[in-house]
């Protein structure tokens, strides 16, 4: 059976988009030393076993996290009161096997976007839910996922790791469609700023969407197909000024640039 560094690693390619920070409840304080070293924007806060115990504020993390437990309906009803709406449950078992009663069980109890699957190399079973929606509009899921995040961040006082570019990617296909003489290239959208070119730049992966959705509507900005993520160490490298967390206000009337990113720098190249 694979050790549990590797159990935990699965659960971490899991876990929500979110903002800069994820707010995560680890049950029994299990999990959340390793996932911290793995993710240090990770806010975690340590859950007792007891959920008698309890006393969180309704929609108040992005994921619940569990390892080496059972789904009893009192631990269910407690997780979907405490996740914020998008939010996940994330379980794994080492010892189990898929089974699709689990499926039936967190529908039973209203979770959406279900997986059950073996955890890792045929060994153990992740289980995984999310709380639903109550708002079908898109925009509006994203808005709700970019809102911790303060708008016209100051970058020397950022806490966050990474920020994001918008990106307008050539050839526009992933890398396994590739000829073998084909080459990526990324531009990111950039605007000038009292005569200075300035580039757009965000503190999750949810406010770029929130800001790129109605800038496209509205014409502002175009042509972007990818959102980069970078580490702030390689955010300073760049010879550009950034603007973090912008408002659409700041670029209408603005001429809209591409300034050349290199896409083997990014933290996750294919996002």
């Amino acid at each position: 059976m694979p050790n549990k560094q590797i159990f935990i690693e699965a659960m971490a390619k899991h876990l929500p988009p979110s903002a800069s920070h994820l707010r995560l409840l680890d049950m029994g304080a299990v999990v959340g030393e390793t996932l911290l070293e793995l993710r240090p924007d990770l806010d975690i806060q340590e859950a007792s076993l007891n959920i008698a115990d309890w006393d969180y504020a309704a929609d108040s993390f992005d994921a619940v996290v569990a390892y080496d437990l059972l789904l009893k309906e009192s631990f269910l009803e407690a997780v979907l009161y405490v996740l914020r709406e998008g939010g996940r449950l994330i379980v794994l078992n080492p010892l189990a096997q898929v089974d699709e009663a689990l499926v039936a069980i967190l529908e039973k109890w209203g979770y959406v976007r279900i997986l059950v699957e073996d955890a890792v190399a045929g060994a153990g079973v992740l289980i995984r839910g999310e709380k639903a929606h109550l708002n079908d509009n898109t925009l509006e899921r994203v808005r709700i996922g970019a809102e911790p995040d303060a708008d016209l961040v100051d970058l020397d006082t950022y806490k966050g790791r990474f920020i994001h570019l918008l990106i307008q990617q050539s050839p526009n296909k992933p890398v396994w469609q590739l000829a073998e003489d084909e080459k990526i290239e990324w531009q990111a959208i950039a605007f000038e700023l009292d005569t200075e070119l300035c580039l757009l730049a965000f503190s999750s992966l949810p406010k770029a969407v929130n800001f790129m959705q109605p800038a496209v509507l509205e014409g502002l900005i175009f042509d972007v197909n990818k959102v980069g993520k970078f580490s702030i160490e390689e955010a300073k490298n760049w010879p550009f000024p950034i603007v973090l967390n912008p408002i659409i206000e700041q670029i209408k009337g603005q001429t809209i640039r591409f300034v050349e990113i290199d896409p083997n720098t990014a933290a996750s190249p294919d996002e």
